[in-house]
């Protein structure tokens, strides 16, 4: 014959019923600390690419970093980030700053070679960043934008030893081979590195 089994306290019913009142929403997010650990620059937002617009690397173990290249996207911020996860599109960057308000989305690691020079030796040796905005429409360029990817690029200087100046810190343009003009004669270097620099 079975024993009775012992019904539950008065106390454990109401703990297990005062648990399942708490609304789902404000449980912790479990991917909340996974997206801050998989970013390199703490104040940016993992937005990945797809595995199939970059190369999985140990950088700068298998290649030196030398250069940060600095892209306009010619597109939105959103549709930026929709070709970065488009397999067939084969581009990526590894960060895309927002022009509204500086916004910063990681997207590719930067032990990872983006692929985003154009340039195979350039893409290996370098941290691309991309801005929203188009080569011909300097409104883009707001004080945000500017600022922010700033900060952005005296970190990676900072971390890789990369100097601050315009021998290392170069526009697409500037690349060997390269046809494409950004971030194009509206892009203010001058600021653009004094900000680098006081970062």
């Amino acid at each position: 014959m079975e024993r009775a089994r012992p019904l539950p306290s008065r106390r454990r019913l109401l703990k297990g019923a005062a648990l399942a009142a708490v609304p789902y929403a404000l449980l912790p997010d479990a991917r909340a600390g996974a997206q801050a650990q998989a970013v390199d620059y703490p104040p940016a937002e993992w937005e990945s690419a797809t595995t199939s617009n970059y190369t999985v690397s140990n950088r700068p173990t298998s290649y030196d970093l030398d250069y940060v290249i600095i892209h306009v996207t010619q597109e939105t911020y959103a549709d930026t980030l929709a070709i970065f996860q488009n397999p067939q599109k084969k581009v990526s960057a590894h960060y895309l700053v927002r022009s509204a308000d500086g916004h910063v989305a990681q997207c590719v690691r930067e032990t990872d070679v983006a692929w985003h020079a154009g340039n195979w030796d350039y893409n290996t040796r370098s941290i691309g960043i991309e801005h929203e905005g188009w080569v011909d429409q300097p409104a883009y360029f707001t004080d945000a934008l500017y600022e922010q990817s700033a900060r952005l690029t005296a970190a990676i200087c900072a971390k890789y030893g990369i100097p601050k100046d315009r021998a290392h810190i170069i526009g697409h343009y500037e690349v060997p081979g390269t046809d494409h003009t950004d971030p194009g004669p509206n892009w203010d270097w001058t600021r653009y590195i004094r900000l680098v620099n006081f970062a």
